[in-house]
């Protein structure tokens, strides 16, 4: 599981429904959520998490993407199995694991040291820990 820790800088709520910004080393990270705690408030800081499988990896990205969340990352390492592969990202101080297919790996010809986007959408991050507000 990935962790990240981050403030969160926005709330916009309507009915059930809440999106919440947050702030990553100057970068913006989108949440969406059906169930968020009271105690969440602009300001808290918190570790979101994400499942490495619901990260996917964009290189030389031209255009709009409907991704709210999108990372510069670099790239640490590349492990290629018979189906699929793990690349170790690194985003400042935070390492995150991507788990892509083994043809998607190939395809991309990633390198230690490139620079790529960690494409995540709002739906697959979650608040894993309050850490203070």
């Amino acid at each position: 599981m990935n962790s990240m820790t981050a403030a969160i800088t926005r709330i916009d709520t309507v009915d059930n429904l809440t999106v919440v910004r947050f702030n990553v080393h100057n970068d913006s990270l989108t949440m969406m959520s059906l169930d968020l705690d009271d105690t969440v408030r602009v300001g808290t800081v918190v570790r979101l998490a994400v499942k490495a499988t619901n990260i996917a990896i964009g290189k030389n990205i031209s255009g709009s993407l409907s991704y709210a969340n999108q990372l510069p990352v670099s790239v640490e390492k590349t492990e290629n199995g018979i189906l699929l592969g793990t690349v170790t990202l690194k985003h400042f101080d935070t390492v995150l694991e991507a788990v892509i297919t083994s043809d998607a790996l190939q395809r991309m010809e990633l390198h230690t040291g490139e620079t790529v986007t960690a494409l995540i959408k709002a739906s697959e991050i979650y608040i894993q820990e309050i850490l203070h507000g």
